[in-house]
């Protein structure tokens, strides 16, 4: 796969690149006078006659590219099918998934971003993000589809031609995508720890008391919890540091802390975006309608410190805030997530895209 390659129809018009894309890379390409985004999978393979493989290997193999196969076509049926439902127009939704050989490719438009730091718009502007995420999360609750893998990286901002209109946020990646209630196995399930919720988490490990059926589309909204703290704040809530990330902390029934410059009503809301519990946590329609009122999208007072003080601890708790690294020019649109010091970067077998100018 390099540049001038073409497959399936579709030429490589720029360097392939795997930057924040785990086993998979990515490029541009060009297909009748449009230019898309095209990723290529580096696992699962598909066996192929001859390969030399054992008959047991082989059909192993073909077991999971079966259920990848399943997987992605489902979700992407289910996408295609509401293009027309509002809030879709934000949802960059698969136009081809095919194998060609042995390998899986992926096929979407591309998007063009705006240079533009989303924690310094004003609070009606920030409202608009939100809104028209939350708008793109609802046509997947709809349909009963778990995007799995909600993060700053898989949240493009869109460049629009008129200087004057909003960016709305247009939301990426369905790699990791399920129907509600029917995850991957642990060891394939995606998404990343540090905006996982507790009980997606807790399934990752294999913990019993997880069954799959625990995975529903209210692990996203623990999610949406965490990116409206970020773009609201430029910080996730803080945590006990004996944590790697915040779902671990609620997992285990400590509390997060929301910036105290937030409204008290918006730190009601993402707390309950934020509970241990599944069934205690708001729908998306429930955090649409809260966020008829901008008020909840301001900040007061001065800016805090990087660190919460000491004094402002509670009694017994090591308060650790996850950082984020500054995105390099150019590259606004997908904020670059560094986890703590000692929390794994990733939890999944896959990290599919985010950065640049597109996924």
């Amino acid at each position: 796969m390099k540049i001038g390659d073409t497959v399936n129809g579709y030429r490589l018009i720029t360097r392939p690149c795997n930057e924040d894309a785990g086993k998979s890379v990515w490029a541009f390409a060009e297909r009748d006078g449009t230019e898309y985004f095209i990723k290529r999978f580096l696992e699962p393979k598909r066996p192929q006659a001859g390969s030399g493989a054992s008959a047991r290997s082989r059909e192993l193999r073909l077991a999971e590219c079966r259920d990848f196969e399943r997987r992605h076509s489902e979700v992407g049926e289910a996408l295609r099918q509401r293009r027309s439902d509002s809030g879709s127009g934000n949802l960059v939704v698969p136009l081809h998934f095919f194998v060609a050989g042995s390998t899986y490719y992926k096929v979407t438009e591309k998007v063009v971003v705006a240079d533009a730091d989303p924690t310094s718009f004003s609070a009606k502007e920030k409202l608009v993000l939100l809104r028209t995420l939350a708008l793109s999360v609802r046509v997947l609750h709809g349909i009963g589809i778990v995007h799995g893998d909600l993060k700053p990286t898989n949240v493009l901002i869109e460049r629009r031609p008129d200087a004057t209109a909003f960016h709305p946020a247009k939301l990426i990646d369905f790699d990791d995508s399920y129907l509600t209630g029917r995850p991957p196995a642990p060891g394939v399930v995606g998404g990343d720890q540090l905006f996982g919720a507790p009980e997606l988490l807790r399934y990752m490990r294999e913990d019993p008391g997880v069954p799959a059926g625990a995975l529903t589309v209210a692990g996203d909204m623990f999610s949406v919890g965490l990116l409206a703290h970020y773009y609201l704040t430029r910080r996730l809530p803080d945590h006990d540091s004996e944590f790697g990330v915040p779902g671990e902390a609620v997992a285990a029934g400590a509390a997060l802390a929301f910036d105290e410059r937030l409204p008290a009503a918006t730190r009601d809301l993402l707390g309950a975006l934020t509970s241990r519990e599944p069934a205690a946590r708001p729908s998306i329609d429930a955090f649409l309608a809260a966020m008829d009122d901008a008020r909840l999208c301001e900040l007061a007072g001065s800016p805090l410190p990087a660190t919460p003080a000491a004094s402002s601890r509670p009694s017994g708790s090591r308060l650790h805030m996850p950082s984020f690294e500054a995105p390099p020019p150019g590259r606004s649109a997908a904020e670059a997530v560094r986890p703590p010091d000692g929390a794994p970067r990733r939890s999944r077998l896959k990290i599919n895209l985010g950065g640049g100018d597109h996924p």
